[in-house]
């Protein structure tokens, strides 16, 4: 009993314990994780958006909130009575165009070649997930509308109230669970600093991918554009190959509409696209802790799209890092090689 005591008392150990508590309670409110996330995701991007425009525009805080919660339920009225119908009739005969295209080409040496990347990458489990995602969106409508409702009302009274609630928790410390307390706001900082930036900074990348993307579409003029707008935007928040996967839908379209030639330009668009994603807004908005190799990346997804469907493809790397940094390991991206003249110039002296 004394050594079961004495080992509670380090702290390695009691850390261990309370992350595996965690663990547990999350497993046991698996079946709340959408709102959970939902909750978390909005009062996150809310927070810092608000922060952001409170301190360049110096008014009330509570009154950007206000203002910035209005905006996002006249966005949401929008969506649902104008566009909504518009991208459901759009997905419809994007589908039905996509499908014709590839019965033709069926038995193709180009449709075989294409056929067999899609199963070496394993896009097609990626594509199966996302489908399945959609259909059990769509019969579970009322559920996932509740969850989004509830997110937003929970987001908003963290907004509004986020002083008072950062008061009133750290009363706990005090408390006669005050070791419970440290523990958990340990995690909680890390996975502020972690989870929350790296999905922030990866809805920034969709964004400017979407952007970029966008323009393109519409100057090669693309069919149903709101539709291959909101599908390169989601997969585009799926870390690197969410934009590879655009690729392949991209490419069908790109054909039926101009042949070859377009397709060569969805090709260097998505390049061109990867490009600055790798080397410009990865640099930018990711820390040097999140800049994971390729393979590590690819094997995060796999599991975690395994493991926990959609949602894993969405914020699998993001745990990843979280865990890592919790776990502290430490790592540095490999130095630059030094210029073949300022290495030979090493050697001659």
């Amino acid at each position: 009993m004394d050594l079961l005591v004495t080992l509670f008392k380090k702290q390695s150990v009691r850390r261990v314990l309370i992350f595996a508590l965690l663990i547990l309670i999350l497993y046991f409110v698996r079946s709340m994780i959408d709102l959970l996330l939902l909750t978390f995701i909005f009062s996150f991007l809310i927070d810092r958006l608000e922060t952001f425009l409170h301190s360049h525009l110096k008014v009330p805080r509570r009154l950007v909130v206000i203002v910035l919660y209005i905006l996002i339920g006249l966005a949401i009225y929008v969506t649902v009575t104008i566009y909504l119908p518009i991208v459901a009739e759009q997905t419809v005969e994007l589908y039905k165009s996509v499908t014709t295209t590839i019965k033709e080409f069926h038995g193709s040496v180009l449709m075989t070649a294409v056929m067999d990347q899609l199963k070496k990458y394993n896009v097609g489990t990626y594509l199966g997930s996302g489908v399945k995602f959609l259909i059990d969106s769509f019969s579970s409508l009322g559920t996932f509308t509740v969850d989004l409702f509830l997110a937003l009302l929970l987001s908003l009274f963290f907004s509004l109230e986020k002083e008072r609630l950062i008061q009133f928790t750290k009363g706990f410390k005090s408390s006669k669970i005050g070791f419970l307390y440290d523990e958990i706001a340990f995690f909680a900082s890390r996975f502020v600093d972690t989870f929350g930036k790296v999905l922030e900074a990866q809805f920034m990348i969709a964004i400017v991918n979407t952007a970029i993307t966008s323009v393109i579409l519409a100057v090669l003029h693309f069919p149903q554009l709101f539709s291959l707008i909101i599908m390169v935007f989601v997969l585009s928040l799926i870390p690197v190959a969410g934009v590879i996967i655009s690729l392949i839908p991209l490419c069908i379209i790109g054909y039926t509409i101009g042949g070859v030639q377009d397709v060569i330009y969805m090709v260097l668009t998505i390049l061109v696209v990867h490009a600055i994603e790798a080397y410009v807004l990865n640099p930018k908005l990711m820390s040097a802790k999140t800049e994971l190799p390729v393979f590590y990346t690819f094997v995060v997804l796999i599991f975690s799209e395994h493991f926990f469907g959609i949602w894993g493809l969405i914020v699998g790397l993001p745990v990843f890092v979280f865990l890592i940094d919790v776990l502290g390991v430490a790592y540095k991206s490999p130095m630059k090689k030094l210029p073949f003249r300022r290495s030979k110039e090493r050697e001659e002296d």
